[in-house]
């Protein structure tokens, strides 16, 4: 019985795209010229010192989107102050294009193997919004989904680990967790957690590891 195993996933970044990946659909979905957003964090950090200070520490990962969406939003000349209506007005119209192929395939073939998933994220509602939740292609796949947006415990935050592991009611080895934020995964090791440090830039590499380590 492999129903006593069970990949952990985080949201943003590891499930989806990263909207630096999607910049061709956030132009074409809020009518910007091809070309007008230009920062590319981990993509290219030498086009981004915002991104740079958020990985020093120097501000939060919340300040940095705040600033993303608020500079967006004045593009179409509009006044955005919350990340959601960024991800929601950027994205919302199409999830499926939003999917990462190296996620569909890993969710699939985890399912498949009579394995459990879930998602621990710190803001799945918050900045994506319900409706695109309900929407996204596979989330029914998901035996659990543990949102900061309403638990109020933000990873790294011991509990929140916890808190997942509870759900599912596994032993932690039994598990891997799947972040990009190195922030996150020093929470994981610090309650033991087996981890994989996702690489936005090279999905696939980061997959192949989890599964390998859940025996696939």
């Amino acid at each position: 019985m492999t129903g006593d195993r069970a990949l952990i996933l985080d949201f943003g970044g590891v499930v989806t795209r990263t909207l630096f990946e999607t910049h061709d659909i956030t132009e074409r979905t809020l009518g910007l010229p091809p070309g007008s957003l230009t920062w590319r964090g981990p993509f290219d950090p030498s086009t981004d010192p915002l991104w740079v200070a958020m990985q020093n520490r120097e501000i939060t990962e919340r300040d940095y989107w705040l600033a993303r969406t608020g500079e967006v939003g004045q593009m179409v000349g509009e006044e955005w102050n919350e990340m959601q209506t960024f991800v929601r007005r950027a994205r919302g119209a199409e999830p499926e294009l939003v999917l990462r192929p190296e996620a569909r395939d890993a969710i699939l073939r985890v399912k498949a193997a009579g394995m459990r998933l879930a998602i621990l994220s710190n803001e799945l509602d918050l900045f994506y919004g319900v409706e695109f939740r309900k929407r996204f292609p596979l989330i029914e796949l998901f035996d659990v989904i543990v949102d900061a947006t309403y638990t109020k415990i933000l990873k790294p935050d011991p509990r929140a680990y916890e808190l997942v592991l509870s759900e599912l009611a596994l032993p932690r080895e039994a598990c891997v967790f799947v972040d990009d934020q190195k922030k996150n995964i020093e929470g994981a090791e610090a309650v033991r957690l087996p981890h994989v440090h996702f690489d936005v830039t090279q999905p696939a590499e980061g997959y192949a590891r989890a599964l390998a380590m859940l025996g696939l």
